[in-house]
């Protein structure tokens, strides 16, 4: 049984937890983290989720367990998934939807495709991208919107 920590609406921990599929009470939040992993060729690493889990393109990302931090979920997470382990990724932005507080990370990391070893329950498939490649995904609806979203305040972050 896997448990997620509830927030409060100034993202504070309220000691309360659920189970990871139930319903979000209306006045409380989880967390969600999302990296976007970029090589030294200026590609992003996306990964096809299963049809369980929608079935589109998207980036590295879920929900850190009970008592993990941020940093600590986002670094689970894409062990998990994908068998990577990302170092000294950096947070550049905190956002928010509904019941939902989101962390996003990015690194600068070479992956080697022969040391990945995907999910299966979670992911169908990885790829390196450009971000042409990742806005015809889009365009096509092979791409998450909310991922799509939040690629884009990532390429923001890297313009700056």
């Amino acid at each position: 049984m896997e448990y997620r920590d509830l927030y409060n609406a100034q993202r504070i921990l309220t000691g309360e937890k659920i189970l990871k599929d139930d319903p979000i009470p209306n006045d409380r939040y989880i967390l969600m983290v999302v990296i976007f992993i970029q090589n030294s060729n200026n590609e992003f690493l996306i990964q096809k989720r299963t049809i369980d889990k929608g079935g589109k393109w998207a980036t590295t990302g879920g929900h850190p367990k009970s008592g993990e931090t941020s940093l600590e979920g986002i670094i689970n997470e894409t062990n998990e998934e994908l068998g990577i382990e990302i170092k000294n990724p950096i947070l550049f932005k905190h956002a928010s939807g509904k019941n939902t507080f989101c962390d996003l990370y990015y690194v600068k990391q070479d992956v080697d495709f022969n040391n990945i070893t995907i999910q299966k329950t979670e992911v169908e498939d990885v790829t390196w991208a450009t971000t042409k490649k990742i806005d015809e995904l889009m365009k096509n609806g092979e791409f998450n919107k909310g991922h799509y979203m939040m690629f884009q305040d990532c390429l923001k972050f890297l313009n700056k």
